[in-house]
């Protein structure tokens, strides 16, 4: 196995905290909010790079102009659909009233804001709303179930997020009996930008190495538009399993944080509906072997059904409430199918090698990542010797034997199992 460093362009801004008051004293939001006012700020459940930061200095910047800001979970069944459980993803990413310095009001009551052409209703966290305006911070960025102009971003955040629990799962339901999610997400968007209570949102994007590398205050009135220009650039830095197939793909962990598939599926090159190598300008992967759950993930297994082959301990570690909430709320049942799973790494091994059609094991190719958001380290098998060579933005570092420990699992090399005992 080849240790193999793939170099992406670093974008990471130097100054977090500035970039984001630079950019919200650039933009519009404060003319929306009078003197004295409150604003809702709306922080999802993904695991954003800095997101802490970034929300103590939208805070900050509210306070210093003489608003109120509060924080609010938008994060639509996440947490076991509990407000207990919201607050408790947001305070595992550092952000809680004494480390961020206002209030977090986390509750399940939204308001009615009508329905859409298609009839679809349309709902606000209630609190939110009774706010003077609300804004949200999330992440632009490809999506794992669908492919569209706007993809996971502010208005994802704004139909399934502001919604709650209520909301995501008619716009769920909606999305699989007939609309799609991508539609959804259109127009249930449109549907809470016409009630005028969102000013507009901090958009973060990350690089390849998952540094944040732009924020940008985007105005409700243009937040079609912008999202969709920020989505494409955002897609032109992402990171990709850089081959053209492998017979097996060990992922040595998963989780929500992660992605909002646990794996993401624009990496793995599976579906959630079930289909596998739906992506053609994707790796062909015959096998995905995912070894383990993170424990960011708070026991939400979703996503376990796009493996292959997983081991008995990370069933052992899945939290089947949570996920099986998640799961029948975003309408994926067939993404938390139980795959064949064994006692040890050693054990899935032997048995993936004999379901990928080849009886000599020098001929495998190998891949394995510590998870689907992490892509600039990986061990690859000799047998992509010469691809990796030809490729200049790859460079190997080490060489070592194919070898388990005495307990029958892989080495820790990228510091997994230390994590999850910790």
């Amino acid at each position: 196995m080849m240790l193999v460093r793939q170099h992406f362009p670093n974008r990471a801004i130097a100054d977090i905290s500035a970039a984001v008051t630079q950019e919200l004293a650039a933009s519009n939001f404060a003319s929306k909010i009078p003197p004295g006012g409150s604003v809702a700020i709306g922080v999802g459940s993904r695991g954003i790079m800095n997101i802490d930061i970034i929300t103590r200095a939208v805070v900050d910047y509210w306070k210093s102009i003489g608003r109120k800001p509060f924080l609010f979970p938008a994060m639509g069944s996440h947490g076991a659909a509990t407000a207990e459980g919201q607050a408790d993803v947001l305070a595992h990413y550092g952000i809680t009233e004494a480390s961020i310095g206002c209030p977090l009001h986390s509750q399940l009551e939204v308001v009615s804001l009508g329905k859409t052409e298609a009839g679809i209703e349309a709902y606000m966290d209630r609190l939110a709303f009774e706010s003077d305006g609300v804004m949200m911070i999330g992440r632009v960025k490809w999506h794992t179930d669908f492919v569209g102009k706007i993809e996971s971003g502010l208005f994802k955040m704004m139909a399934i997020g502001l919604g709650k629990f209520a909301g995501a799962k008619i716009y769920h339901s909606a999305a699989y009996r007939s609309l799609g999610l991508g539609e959804v997400v259109l127009t249930v968007g449109r549907q809470v930008l016409a009630s005028g209570k969102v000013i507009g949102g901090l958009a973060v994007l990350e690089d390849a190495n998952h540094a944040t590398a732009k924020l940008a205050a985007v105005p409700a009135e243009t937040m079609e538009r912008d999202e969709e220009e920020l989505l494409n650039l955002v897609s032109s830095w992402n990171g990709r399993v850089p081959l053209k197939e492998l017979d097996i793909l060990i992922v040595d962990e998963m989780g929500k944080h992660i992605s909002g598939a646990g794996m993401d599926t624009k990496v793995i090159n599976r579906s959630v509906w079930g289909e596998a190598n739906c992506f053609p300008d994707l790796p062909l992967i015959r096998r995905v072997f995912v070894r383990s759950l993170s424990s960011m993930s708070y026991g939400n297994a979703v996503g376990i059904g796009l493996a292959d082959m997983t081991t008995d301990s990370l069933l052992a570690s899945i939290d089947w409430h949570t996920t099986h909430i998640n799961s029948i709320t975003a309408n994926s049942i067939g993404a938390i199918r139980t795959p064949i799973h064994f006692p040890t790494d050693r054990d899935c091994m032997d048995n993936l090698c004999l379901s990928v059609g080849i009886f000599d094991d020098s001929t495998l190719t190998i891949g394995r990542i510590r998870n689907t958001m992490h892509l600039e380290l990986l061990e690859l098998s000799e047998t992509l010797r010469a691809e990796v060579e030809a490729n200049p933005a790859l460079e190997i570092l080490d060489v070592r034997d194919f070898t388990f420990e005495r307990d029958g699992n892989l080495p820790d090399i990228f510091g997994v199992q230390s994590a999850l005992a910790h």
